[in-house]
Formats: structure tokens, sequence, C-alpha cells
């Protein structure tokens, strides 16, 4: 019976989890600050505008956020 090669015991920890935790946080704090920054000039629009922006802000951040992911874990970006 033939074991799929990803499912083997872990390899040794790597300097990228902590790092790329790291990284994940400050990039975080940065785009929040920038997102926070617009936030007058967002309460400008009429909330019918405001609504898709806040949900295309909220989430366009998880877009790189998967190959980030798999480099802390790999060390590849794709």
């Amino acid at each position: 019976m033939s074991q799929h090669p990803h499912f083997g015991p872990p390899g040794p920890p790597t300097w990228r989890k902590p790092v790329g935790i790291l990284a994940l946080i400050a990039a975080l704090v940065l785009y929040g600050g920038i997102v926070m920054g617009l936030g007058d000039q967002i309460a400008r629009l009429p909330v019918l505008a405001q609504v898709p922006l806040y949900l295309v802000l909220g989430t366009i951040w998880l877009l790189p956020l998967r190959r980030f992911l798999i480099w802390m874990e790999t060390g590849r970006w794709g």
C-alpha cells in the first residue's frame, strides 16, 4: 500500500514560519492603517457605495495570502 508523499511526518522547523507570521502581522497592521486613513473619504460616500467598498477592502488582503502561506510551509511561491 503506497502512501501519498505529502502525508509524511513534518520536516524540521524553519525560519520561514516565525518570520512569515511577523511579516503577515506587520502587513495587516499596515494595510489596516491605510484603510483607516481612507475612513474620512469613505464616510463621505453614500452608504450604498460604502458597503461594497468595505466588502472589497475587507477581503482584498486575502488574495496574496494563499501563496504566502505556501511559501511559509514549503519555501516556494506556488
